[in-house]
């Protein structure tokens, strides 16, 4: 997959995790408009989302999947902020059982997506969710386990 496939995917993971209709809102961009930021078509290749929109979207959303996807593609590894948490973690324990879990149910989706052979685009699509989950659970407990060292 190329960069700016990379990218296009992850701008509509983050128009999708605000919703539609709330994107348009806070934006002031038309459904069209969002669209194209995330089109594949060749007419819309070079058609990518203007940074600062990016940053009104990812302060609605509930994760920053195209500052995510940028550090990705660069090798970055993200932190986030303590003072800005979306989660109400009580500590590393429950992190470890909830990250058991959310394997759990990767594992569950991937089960379900080879059983044919094929992995078909919505069976990646609810991998993909999953994945998002365990990345943000990753991301809270490397948090807590900061705090436990600090």
């Amino acid at each position: 997959m190329s960069a700016a496939s990379y990218l296009k995917k992850h701008t509509e993971a983050l128009v999708k995790d605000v919703g539609i209709e709330a994107a348009c809102e806070i934006t002031g961009k038309s459904k069209a408009t969002l669209g194209r930021y995330y089109s594949d078509n060749d007419e819309h290749g070079d058609r990518f989302m203007p940074i600062d929109v990016v940053a009104e979207l990812e302060s609605a959303s509930r994760f920053p999947h195209v500052t995510s996807a940028l550090a990705e593609l660069r090798g970055i590894t993200l932190s986030y902020d303590h003072d800005k948490r979306n989660s109400t973690s009580k500590g590393v324990n429950q992190d470890v059982v909830a990250l058991a879990q959310r394997f759990a149910m990767l594992m569950g989706e991937y089960n379900l997506a080879i059983a044919d052979g094929q992995i078909t685009v919505n069976e990646a699509k609810r991998m993909l969710r999953e994945t998002l989950a365990l990345q943000e659970v990753l991301l809270e407990m490397k948090l807590n386990l900061e705090d436990e060292v600090s």
